[in-house]
């Protein structure tokens, strides 16, 4: 199904007239990505005379760095970068060349926020070798992977790394490499028409001022493009795991993963490799939110659930901050996504002997047969160390989350082996090769 149904479409377009008028925003465009396709659509205000369309252009702002990171990641998946290498190992001379590209992509270097030049976002931009320049030692804020810190020259520096290794501009490699492929045909670094001009709405009068807009130059990388709702739901999809060929879903999955977070243990936003987290109702999302003078977007995917929803508006301030959210409240509500049906599967009888019942010690714990050989190991009372495992070419299983990622279980005929710890058949079962050894229970 690839569209809402009527009451649904209501519902949403209710939500959306209601952030447009009482939030006074010039024009405003929201969509609906669901298994793919655009579900739904709508746009509210006025550019120029008319409403907005899906191939309305809207600045995307920092929405630009997610798409520079996946040209970071492709470089990394062809071996030509690792992410633990420092940024002076393919560019000799950069400031602070010590930096490795994980902490630039996950804003976890320590670098200031925004670059020693004029209001970086409404002035021309300065050439890359004079912004490197002015990067002197002052500029790193945190020491290197200590906290989560925005930085948008960080993704300066990224966008000059993806430039010389591909030999070509930063933008180039992103439109080579993501848009074109995604058939992103309408992100583009300047605007075309129709486009939305951007505004800044008056606090205390229904009055509003145009806000300029430059190339940015240097700073490109961290906030250039300009897009449509229909490519930016075309990145929903992206983000929601249908890649396209572009980007490995393994490297997607990785990019999505928490690397830093902004407000402690009980974190509700964070950043992956590139990618804004969030936790929300329930939902764990992954996207970036974007701001220029004169427009606000964002874009949010549930790859769990298979939904993508973004916005577009042409204002400087305002939105409520929940308008994303609430729409995906309200399909939850009108259209809950149905569990995909459940089918047997064949199972080799050496796996399925392996299931069931084993302890760590005293703990029981559940050994479950999972799709494509796959195994999962969780506390019987839902508490502890649980962790999915994958089948490796060696015998072994690679743990791929928990307390046991990237570490190797091995199977043996009386006990499992994971990372030295034995789990065995029945309590510390003395026929097994327990470690320190066992002796009998008593009272």
């Amino acid at each position: 199904m690839s569209q809402v149904g009527h009451a649904t479409a209501r519902a949403l377009l209710r939500r959306l007239a209601v952030e447009q008028a009482e939030c006074r925003v010039p024009s405003l465009t929201a969509a609906i990505v669901r298994d793919g396709r655009t579900a739904w659509f709508a746009g509210r205000g006025r550019v120029g005379d008319a409403t907005p369309t899906a191939a309305t252009q809207y600045r995307l702002g920092s929405i630009t760095k997610s798409m520079v990171a996946v040209v970071v990641m492709r470089l990394r998946d062809e071996g030509v970068l690792g992410l633990n290498d420092t940024l002076d190992t393919h560019l000799p001379g950069a400031p602070h060349g010590r930096l490795t590209v994980a902490q630039l992509l996950s804003h976890t270097a320590g670098l200031t926020a925004e670059p020693p030049t004029a209001w970086w976002e409404r002035t021309p931009g300065v050439p890359t070798g004079e912004l490197f320049e002015r990067l002197g030692p002052g500029e790193l804020k945190h020491r290197p992977g200590r906290r989560f810190h925005y930085s948008n020259v960080g993704f300066a520096l990224l966008g000059e790394l993806v430039a010389h290794l591909r030999g070509t501009s930063w933008l180039k490699a992103v439109q080579g490499e993501v848009l074109a492929p995604l058939g992103m045909n309408d992100t583009t670094a300047r605007p075309r028409r129709p486009h939305a001009t951007g505004y800044a709405v008056h606090p205390w009068a229904d009055v509003v001022l145009a806000e300029p807009e430059h190339d940015a130059d240097a700073m490109g990388p961290a906030g250039q493009l300009w897009s449509t709702p229909h490519d930016l739901a075309r990145w929903a999809a992206f983000l929601c795991g249908d890649t396209g060929g572009v980007l490995c879903p393994d490297t997607l999955a990785e990019m999505r993963e928490p690397a830093g977070v902004d407000d402690g243990d009980a974190w509700t936003g964070g950043f992956g490799l590139g990618l804004q987290l969030a936790r929300t109702g329930g939902r764990r999302l992954a996207g970036h939110t974007g701001s220029m003078p004169g427009f606000l977007a964002s874009v949010w995917a549930d790859p769990a659930e298979g939904v993508g929803v973004l916005f577009m508006a042409n204002t400087t301030s305002g939105l409520s901050g929940r308008l994303a959210t609430d729409l995906l409240d309200i399909l939850d509500e009108h259209e809950p996504r149905l569990p995909d049906e459940w089918r047997p599967v064949s199972a080799d009888p050496d796996l399925l002997a392996l299931t069931g019942l084993w302890h760590w010690g005293p703990k029981p714990y559940a050994l479950r047969l999972l799709p494509d050989r796959g195994l999962s190991l969780e506390p019987l009372n839902g508490a502890g160390r649980a962790s999915r495992f994958v089948p490796q070419a060696d015998g072994t299983w690679l743990g791929l989350d928990g307390y046991y990622a990237g570490e190797t279980l091995r199977v043996a005929a009386d006990h499992l082996d994971l990372n030295t710890f034995v789990f065995t058949r029945e309590p510390y079962d003395p026929a097994a090769p327990v470690p320190g050894g066992v002796s009998d229970w008593h009272a």
